[in-house]
């Protein structure tokens, strides 16, 4: 079993660079992998291992200047989430695109898991999900608002689009871990919204600590690693991952024509290239061999 940490925190790191070399030693001495992101705003990541090597990481940050309060969730995992471990400096560690937003000046009112549903139930409320279209295909809560996203750079240019819809209107936004809403709400309130809310902790939390027959939450929660999607405890969904978009999928699809193993699924059938899926067919190919040698393939390159 392994355990799965998600972290993140705003801070002014001077030198964000002179921080990976140390971290990604103890990662590697610890037995973890998974991804870290290291920006001038803070560090996000998600990684696993072994339960005594996450807490040595933990520990870790902790040290860090600003980090030492900050908060991180943890879950297991039945199989190796991630192939390897990565520490990369990034210019945000959650990319919004907008210079201005900073969410270690201000952010939205936080709303704890078990006052979440009644918050959103209001008649004055709207609530809003800051993920990607394909997260939120697979589950949201109910009576949320979907911006069909591709990216959350995108929200930006969609809250203008669509902000005169919420007048009067209070604004409850929630993400995956809470990291999203940070710099959503932080951005809503630089365009003048007062009354803006977000889920502590984020579904994560909500799904852990909220019993399914209180949940205002249909479907399962797209998660960025090797379980691809968790619901109610957090315990792992039933989804696969299309290895060429990186798209959830259920089990079943890979019986539909379009899915082949690596190359494409009904999602992105249609996206690529055929010099495209034969560079995935090779990639597949190699995955393949390895898995017979008993050694673990390495899908891309930093």
């Amino acid at each position: 079993m392994f355990t799965v940490c998600a972290l993140y925190h705003f801070t002014r790191f001077d030198d964000h660079a002179a921080l990976r070399p140390p971290l990604m030693e103890l990662c590697l001495n610890e037995g973890i992998t998974g991804t870290l992101l290291l920006a001038h705003e803070g560090i996000n990541g998600t990684i696993a291992g072994p339960r005594k090597g996450i807490e040595a990481v933990i520990a870790h940050i902790k040290s860090l200047p600003g980090c030492e309060n900050f908060e991180w969730k943890l879950s297991t995992a039945s199989e190796k989430p991630f192939p390897r471990m990565k520490v990369k400096l990034k210019k945000e560690i959650v990319t919004l695109g907008q210079p201005n937003v900073d969410p270690t000046a201000h952010v939205g009112n936080y709303v704890n898991p078990e006052d979440w549903n009644e918050l959103i139930q209001s008649p004055d409320v709207v609530t809003i999900d800051t993920r990607n279209d394909y997260e939120v295909a697979i589950g949201t809560f109910q009576g949320a608002i979907d911006p069909e996203t591709a990216s959350f750079r995108d929200f930006p240019a969609w809250w203008e689009e669509n902000k005169d819809r919420f007048h009067n209107k209070r604004i409850a936004m929630f993400c995956t871990g809470g990291i999203r809403c940070e710099k959503s709400t932080n951005f809503l309130m630089s365009q003048g919204v007062e009354d803006v809310y977000h889920l502590k902790g984020g579904i994560l939390k909500y799904l852990e600590e909220v019993p399914q027959e209180d949940s205002t939450w249909d479907g399962e929660c797209f998660v960025f690693d090797g379980r691809v999607s968790v619901g109610h405890g957090l315990k792992e969904g039933p989804h696969l991952l299309c290895h060429a978009c990186r798209r959830p999928i259920m089990p079943e699809d890979a019986n539909r024509p379009e899915y082949e193993a690596g190359v494409s699924c009904h999602h992105c059938v249609d996206e690529y290239s055929e010099a495209d899926k034969d560079r995935f067919r090779e990639r597949q190919k190699q995955m393949e061999l390895a898995r017979k040698r008993g050694e673990q393939h390495i899908i891309g390159v930093d």
